[in-house]
């Protein structure tokens, strides 16, 4: 009896010499484990703040600040972005798998279960019963590199949540400058269609005199329905368009009434000259850090297959055997070690397997940071040439098509010209003012794409481009 209790201590001080604390187990079952990282550094990148919901009363304290943020309010790009980081619930499904991580790396800090075997025998007058408690000794021995593994798999969580986060906030701020671009073009081809409507009542009244022939007459008549037809797609566009931005914001029902300013803010009068933009990528970019802590886990994983190449299961196994006859009991202690003989694998393969998931990521990493480069200097590019050609259609564009229009108002009211080419001339610089709403609108975006080929969230493209999505024309209070 002495021996077999030396033995079950000695296989409980296996087991328990590398156990946390309960101090650490404490923390480590902490609900929000891993998560003050992620909103730190997606607060001072995004400058908003997020939150985990994880019971009842936090998320109705948090759709209370919702609603209060939007409901019957002109919101803002900053607005639009902490609502979504408050009310996305993709969002809060990425920061479930930090739970998710914290959970196993909780789980492998502490100590396997044993596992009791009582057996009972009856043969005539003697009864044998005979108990045996089976420690895993070899999960108590890798208790170490388990954790590490653990431990690098949370910090890739976070970074991906982080990724998450930014990738959120850069969408969301692109779906509100395409929602602001929207109405602040509407306004503009509301003047259009008035130039049309002007035009076409003019046509008409010639062409009852008249004065007008009916190609002239239907000329004037087809501009105006041709954008009337416009408008009314604009409008529909325009419905999508605020449907895009509250899926990213997350908010439906009564949260969904809000409005959006009617202009994009003005132009800055110089582009922000950014120093060494490729090295704040290298050393900002979460994509890459992902791809660090992916080659730092799988580097992990290689040492504990190393440390299990030979010896991958190992239980000790110590109980008694007591049998009963005739009034006697007679007490035999009962050893056994349980292991796996590596006769025909001998680990080579696993090995040879970690050894290839590790070149793997290296490579991966290596190609991801070339990519970051490029992505980098073209959204700098992008931004700078942006930002030149909207200040040439408001500098130089915008100012000569207003001369043009002066100067045909004072020649129609000399009578040197005709109504009609007057309102060719407004019809002209209303056009020339959509192309100044695009090119301010392409600024924008290629602003905050910068941002994100900087910190993350982006999707790689540098630049805006594309057709503009057009507004409602009815008033504010339909975006």
């Amino acid at each position: 009896m002495n021996a077999l209790k030396s033995i079950a201590a000695c296989g409980v001080a296996l087991l328990t010499a590398g156990c946390a604390t309960q101090a650490e187990l404490d923390q480590l079952s902490n609900p929000t484990l891993g998560f003050a990282a992620v909103q730190e550094n997606a607060g001072r990148t995004t400058g908003s703040q997020s939150v985990w919901v994880q019971s009842h009363a936090e998320a109705g304290a948090t759709a209370s600040r919702v609603h209060q943020l939007i409901h019957n309010k002109t919101i803002d790009a900053d607005t639009a972005v902490q609502v979504a980081l408050l009310s996305n619930k993709g969002l809060q499904a990425a920061y479930a798998q930090i739970g998710m991580s914290a959970a196993d790396l909780w789980q492998e800090a502490l100590p396997s279960n044993p596992k009791l075997t009582v057996g009972i025998n009856q043969l005539g007058m003697a009864r044998t019963i005979e108990s045996l408690i089976t420690l895993n000794i070899a999960r108590a021995m890798t208790r170490e590199a388990r954790m590490s593994v653990a431990e690098a798999q949370l910090r890739k969580a976070q970074l991906e949540a982080i990724e998450a986060t930014l990738k959120l906030a850069h969408e969301t701020r692109v779906a509100w400058i395409n929602a602001v671009s929207a109405w602040e073009r509407a306004g503009h081809v509301k003047q259009a269609i008035a130039a049309a409507d002007a035009g076409s009542d003019l046509a008409m009244q010639l062409g009852k005199t008249g004065a007008l022939p009916k190609a002239e007459q239907a000329r004037e008549h087809v501009n105006y329905a041709e954008l009337t037809a416009q408008l009314a797609s604009a409008r529909l566009e325009a419905r999508e368009a605020k449907q895009v931005l509250i899926r990213k914001m997350g908010v439906w029902g009564k949260d969904t009434v809000f409005k959006v300013p009617n202009a994009l803010p003005p132009l800055p009068r110089h582009a922000k000259r950014t120093r060494a933009v490729v090295a704040r990528a290298l050393n900002n970019r979460i994509d890459l850090m992902i791809a660090k802590a992916d080659l730092e886990m799988v580097a992990r994983k290689h040492g504990l297959t190393q440390a299990t190449r030979y010896l991958t299961d190992l239980d000790l196994t110590g109980g008694a055997e007591i049998e009963r006859e005739d009034g006697d009991d007679t007490v035999t202690p009962n050893i056994e070690v349980d292991l796996v003989i590596p006769i025909f694998d001998s680990g080579e393969a696993r090995l040879r397997k970690a050894e290839m998931a590790y070149m793997r990521s290296a490579n991966l990493l290596a190609q991801r940071a070339a990519e970051i480069r490029s992505e980098a200097a073209s959204a700098y590019e992008m931004y700078l040439g942006r930002h030149e050609i909207a200040r040439h259609h408001i500098e130089a564009v915008a100012p000569l098509r207003k001369v043009l229009e002066e100067q045909a108002l004072l020649n129609n009211n000399g009578m040197i010209t005709s109504t009609f080419e007057l309102l060719q001339d407004v019809k002209a610089k209303v056009g020339s003012d959509l192309q100044a709403d695009m090119a301010k609108r392409d600024f924008w975006l290629a602003e905050a794409n910068l941002k994100a080929a900087i910190y993350g969230g982006g999707s790689g493209a540098a630049g805006g481009g594309g057709m503009p999505v057009l507004a409602d024309a009815g008033g504010a209070g339909g975006h």
